[in-house]
């Protein structure tokens, strides 16, 4: 295949992301869910997505720093699935506030917009802003397992953004935006029943004088906001869906 080819499949693959596609349904629908409630819940399963929800945290420390006129220098992931983010700036004031507060509530965010994106027929637009996210933290990675992961998710992402339309891609989006959303509450659990004053809750302690369960509390209130409006939007997709499998009218 010539350059002039590949850069035509390239263009048409961007414009048709322009269009709306088939909202995300059925048995595929059933089934993203149903596959990132078993990511959750099991143990091993869960040590593979676990990297996702905390790529996600931390580049929400990155973006929030940006815009709060922070420099972002870097992130890394551990191979123990935690991570970190250096930002430079003010020490302290609302910049350092607003950064270090972004990284719980994001993946809640995040996954309740991709699953909300999926259900209006815009998986396509997700996967392709995932992609362009991955290769900007790509440049940004301080790590050789950060690398990897990011070259993993790149390569899978990739592939599900080329195929298109495809039902089960759509279907990946929604399992994506599950695992984020429920991933988000497993890792805000973690943090809170742990209490280490190194996580970001004893942080913000430490630099507002607010008791780190008031920001665990706030950042629940966020987590419970995503949770309800992704139920209120699944709630008749899913029911439909149960009713089609089940053969019931």
């Amino acid at each position: 295949m010539q350059w002039s080819q590949i850069l035509d499949a390239v263009a048409s693959r961007l414009n048709a992301n322009f269009a709306v596609g088939d909202p995300v349904a059925g048995r595929w629908l059933l089934a993203g869910i149903a596959v990132a409630l078993a990511c959750i819940l099991v143990g091993p399963l869960w040590r593979l997505v676990r990297p996702a929800v905390t790529l996600v945290h931390e580049l929400g420390h990155a973006v929030v720093g940006v815009l709060s006129g922070r420099r972002f220098t870097g992130f890394v992931i551990s191979a123990d699935m935690s991570g970190h983010t250096t930002t430079v700036g003010r020490p302290s004031g609302p910049g350092m506030v607003l950064t270090a507060a972004a990284g719980y509530p994001m993946p809640a965010l995040i996954g309740a917009a991709a699953i909300g994106s999926a259900l209006a027929g815009r998986a396509g637009v997700v996967l392709l802003l995932v992609l362009i996210a991955l290769l900007v933290a790509l440049f940004h990675a301080r790590s050789l397992f950060t690398v990897g992961s990011l070259v993993l998710l790149i390569l899978i992402d990739g592939y599900l953004w080329w195929a298109g339309d495809r039902p089960w891609a759509a279907a990946a989006v929604v399992w994506l935006g599950a695992v984020l959303l429920l991933g988000g509450w497993r890792h805000l659990a973690a943090v809170a029943l742990h209490g280490d004053r190194s996580q970001d809750p004893g942080l913000l302690a430490a630099a507002t004088r607010v008791p780190a369960a008031v920001w665990n509390l706030a950042f629940a209130t966020v987590l419970v906001a995503c949770s309800w409006w992704a139920w209120r939007i699944l709630e008749v997709p899913v029911s439909l869906a149960v009713d089609a499998v089940l053969g019931r009218a």
